[in-house]
């Protein structure tokens, strides 16, 4: 009867302790743990997107006689198949790719240096140079768009994969909510956006989202080709590491002391 105990004793804190320390991990799951603490005053302000090397980008001029707009339009066909047997062309515009100088060769007027700029900005410089071009009583309406807008989540999320943002603005908990938000295994004290600038050069930051102060971040919203990566915790990372054989121990122990507790009661009855 003693060696019984000294057998089920020892599961049974070890069982107590596994389940106490699985809720008190609860703790690190709740975003904005802080949000009651934060001056959100610094976060005021609107967002706007710079072009980068290797955006594409949609340039639409438009003016009143739609004859002074069309060198300005290029368009390129595409294929369109209708059936097994037939396909037409639909022009769609040309879109203008950004070089590594921040560059693009734009229609009459030739090269123009968009790289750093936001799109507001590159449409007033881009309305500038076409405007001599043009009747003095034209005044053209130039619109950018980058149709590139892209950035990557990684790691212990629902749905990791790149997405495509059309509305060329996107926060860290946006992408992640694309993502379909992160796993119970996700670290939410340690996510990381690894950045790459107009140079080239990469970097690594490290998000905390059980801190409110991410509003206040100059990483809350993402750039283009943003990758986020969501490091998994001790937990699953024990889990991937556990082999066929170690679940097989783990099988053994769990029957052994489902034997040895049926009987105990057996015997104390």
């Amino acid at each position: 009867m003693q060696s019984i105990k000294k057998v089920i004793f020892p599961a049974v804190v070890a069982a107590t302790v596994l389940l106490l320390s699985s809720c008190a991990s609860t703790k690190n799951v709740a975003y904005f743990q802080n949000a009651d603490k934060v001056d959100l005053s610094d976060s005021r302000g609107l967002y706007d997107a710079r072009i980068m090397p290797k955006d594409e980008l949609v340039i639409t001029v438009s003016t009143t006689e739609p004859e002074a707009a069309v060198p300005f339009n290029m368009t390129v066909p595409t294929a369109i198949s209708v059936n097994r047997t037939s396909t037409y062309s639909q022009p769609t515009l040309q879109t203008y790719l950004v070089d590594n100088f921040g560059n693009i060769s734009f229609p009459i007027v030739g090269s123009l240096h968009v790289g750093g700029l936001t799109k507001t900005e590159a449409e007033q410089m881009i309305h500038d140079k076409i405007a001599p071009y043009m009747n003095q009583n034209e005044n053209p309406i130039v619109t950018v768009r980058m149709s590139t807008y892209k950035v990557s989540v990684l790691g212990e999320v629902a749905r990791p994969g790149s997405y495509v943002v059309s509305k060329e603005k996107v926060s860290v908990l946006e992408a992640l909510a694309l993502a379909g938000d992160l796993t119970i295994h996700g670290v939410r004290t340690n996510v990381q956006l690894i950045r790459e600038d107009a140079t080239g050069q990469k970097s690594i930051h490290m998000l905390n989202l059980n801190d409110a102060n991410i509003i206040n971040s100059p990483y809350y919203y993402l750039q283009q080709n943003d990758v986020i990566y969501v490091t998994p915790n001790k937990v699953k990372a024990q889990n991937s590491a556990v082999g066929s054989m170690t679940s097989l121990w783990f099988s053994a122990t769990s029957i052994l002391i489902s034997l040895t507790s049926l009987l105990y009661n057996i015997l104390k009855k």
